[in-house]
């Protein structure tokens, strides 16, 4: 079957036309319809010498002669380029229906670039399911569109620091402390005076196991000690780095667990794993072990963050997103999710309110005095 790589074009509706436009047809029928090529050019307000080299490009590209005709004679299409409109046409008949329903999707979506009542907000962040929930909740009830990319931690707050995303989520223990993995992690990220961090919630994460927990797996040691068949999550995501602070707390090495090299994109893919039988456990919320009816071995709570820089909290979105979080029909609606509650959501607070790590600095400046 001959390959054709044709480039199409949606205009605004003009007479009810709803067609998507080719450079090419457009010159065909043209040609077809006023006889000449500099008629053609004349109504569709192109130079002759642009029409004309269209027409020989793709004469060679496609190998067949577009046009035939004497010189001062009236200019036809070929046999071939007549054959080409006509299939053309018949693909944008049997494809109507989907054009318009194109048409109309693209309109409502640019539409919402001109409601001065609408709000668009990127952010990156960290796996989540309350950020699922969020992204509708926000759009129904305020006009507020999250345009999510779920990343690693780090990647989200290192796109944010690079002007990427106007927000990135990340999550830490509740209580981190002071010489932790997530410290060496984060702090060199994150700057006091420059970020600001805005709550958004508490969440547990644990074992997911199968139904009726069949190794009896109570922690990650019993996860080692019965080399059970374990799946993790990538390099630079916040629950690797978690698992990563509970085996050394733990005294174990990585190689300790069976699978560890084995990774999956997020917290559904890892229950997944689970639920399919190809894994024994994986660290991950209790929110999807829920969804996939596993048993779920609860082992620390922890705080999701939503960082920002402080210049972008006066921004539109970002006080329409903190008014949301602030709401009590979203709270409600968070503390449905399994696993979750709403702990100081949408109060924006400093680095040093909800990490320990820079500390140091006032505890320095008391020395001096």
């Amino acid at each position: 079957m001959q390959q054709i790589d044709l480039s199409y074009a949606i205009r605004p509706r003009r007479s009810g036309s709803r067609q998507i436009r080719n450079p090419l047809m457009q010159i065909l029928q043209a040609v077809r319809e006023h006889g000449s090529i500099s008629a053609a050019s004349r109504a569709l307000d192109l130079s002759y010498r642009h029409v004309w080299g269209e027409l020989k490009h793709w004469e060679q590209a496609l190998g067949h002669p577009l046009i035939q005709g004497e010189q001062g004679q009236r200019a036809q299409l070929s046999e071939f380029g007549d054959k080409l409109l006509w299939a053309e046409r018949q693909a944008q008949a049997r494809l109507a229906p989907q054009i318009e329903a194109l048409h109309a999707e693209l309109e409502r979506a640019f539409a919402l670039a001109f409601d001065d009542r609408t709000h668009v907000l990127s952010l990156q962040a960290s796996h989540d399911d309350a950020l699922a929930l969020l992204r509708t909740h926000a759009a129904g009830t305020a006009q507020l569109h999250l345009d999510i990319h779920f990343t690693g931690s780090v990647d989200a707050i290192r796109a944010l620091n690079q002007g990427r995303c106007v927000m990135a989520g990340f999550h830490t223990l509740e209580h981190p402390p002071r010489g932790s993995l997530a410290q060496r992690t984060y702090q060199p990220l994150l700057k006091p005076g420059q970020h600001k961090l805005i709550g958004f919630a508490r969440r547990t994460q644990g074992l997911l196991v199968a139904p009726g927990n069949p190794l009896n797996l109570r922690s990650l040691a019993d996860a080692a000690r019965l080399r059970a068949r374990y799946v993790n999550r990538a390099i630079g995501t916040g629950t690797r780095l978690l698992l990563d602070e509970l085996l050394a707390e733990a005294g174990l090495d990585a190689s300790a667990l069976a699978g560890y090299e084995r990774c999956e994109t997020s917290h559904a893919a890892v229950a997944h794993a689970v639920a399919s039988g190809q894994a024994d456990a994986g660290l991950g919320l209790e929110s999807a072990a829920h969804a996939e009816g596993l048993d779920f071995v609860p082992l620390v709570r922890e705080r999701y963050h939503l960082a920002c820089l402080k210049s972008a909290l006066d921004q539109p979105a970002m006080q329409a997103l903190v008014a949301v979080l602030q709401s009590a029909s979203w709270q409600h609606l968070l503390e449905t999710l399994p696993g979750y509650e709403a702990a100081a959501s949408g109060e924006v607070q400093s680095l040093r309110a909800l990490l320990p790590w820079w500390t140091f600095a006032r505890e320095k400046k008391a020395h001096g005095h």
